[in-house]
């Protein structure tokens, strides 16, 4: 777990888990890329990460614009020269039925949390696989099992976990790993920006002490961890993986 001298770029690291992740990889020595909409939040983040390890570049942009997305992409190989390790954990979530969504709803979800991805990566893998480096996308407990209520999110996430086994096909034979890590319910801000108000997040997370296996949410810093191992060098012969960080819920069944 040593990341010394390995540039890493993530995306959405300004709260959450991909705040937590750029901490966790900073102190394992990375030099880091870090990406997200909130300037202030993420200069916290990166305060925080300077703390433990090296300053890291902030490359502001919203990457559900292809534009923001490119610029993101040169400033961080203008920047190292290189890059090892791609975390595509940006994402958005937002209610709705297939009787009460919209198709502008569903591009929203779509666009930030599967063709961002798909962007961001194309341009990367001419770099990864000089570096022979590796891929970590987040996905969801909402990839694998199926949830009434968040249909464009869940079509998104099941979308994230296919696109993460193609292209560990597609790059296995040029030394590319390609791995996704799924949370099941994170403690984190996500449900509160998807439109939960504080009572009702309240009364979610403690649902979520039947819903999980192991009787309580998960937090950032477990997600991180599950992150950073993939991308390290004790995971080199895992790729196409969706590692369930969710504390038993993707085997629950309804009794």
């Amino acid at each position: 777990m040593n990341f010394a001298g390995k540039v890493v770029l993530i995306t959405g690291a300004s709260s959450g888990i991909g705040a937590a992740t750029a901490i966790k990889f900073a102190k394992l020595g990375a030099l880091l890329a870090l990406n997200g909409r909130n300037a202030e939040n993420l200069k916290a983040v990166a305060s925080q990460c300077s703390c433990v390890g090296k300053e890291p570049i902030l490359v502001l942009g919203d990457i559900s614009k292809e534009a923001d997305t490119e610029r993101v992409w040169h400033e961080t190989l203008q920047k190292y020269k290189k890059l090892n390790v791609l975390v595509n954990n940006a994402g958005i979530i937002e209610t709705g039925s297939i009787e009460n969504t919209n198709l502008e709803q569903y591009d929203r979800v779509m666009n930030t949390n599967l063709r961002a991805i798909y962007h961001l990566t194309m341009l990367a893998v001419p770099e990864l696989i000089k570096s022979k480096g590796n891929i970590v996308n987040v996905s969801s407990v909402n990839g694998i099992r199926s949830f009434p209520g968040v249909l464009a999110y869940n079509i998104s996430k099941m979308g994230v976990d296919q696109f993460t086994r193609c292209v560990a096909l597609e790059l296995a034979a040029k030394g590319v790993r390609v791995n996704c890590v799924n949370p099941g319910v994170t403690v984190t801000n996500l449900h509160k920006r998807g439109g939960m108000d504080e009572e009702t997040y309240e009364k979610f997370l403690e649902h979520s002490q039947t819903t999980h296996a192991l009787g309580r949410p998960g937090t950032a810093d477990e997600v991180a961890n599950a992150i950073t191992f993939l991308a390290s060098d004790l995971a080199t012969f895992t790729t196409g993986v969706s590692l369930a960080v969710d504390g038993g819920r993707h085997a629950m069944c309804p009794r």
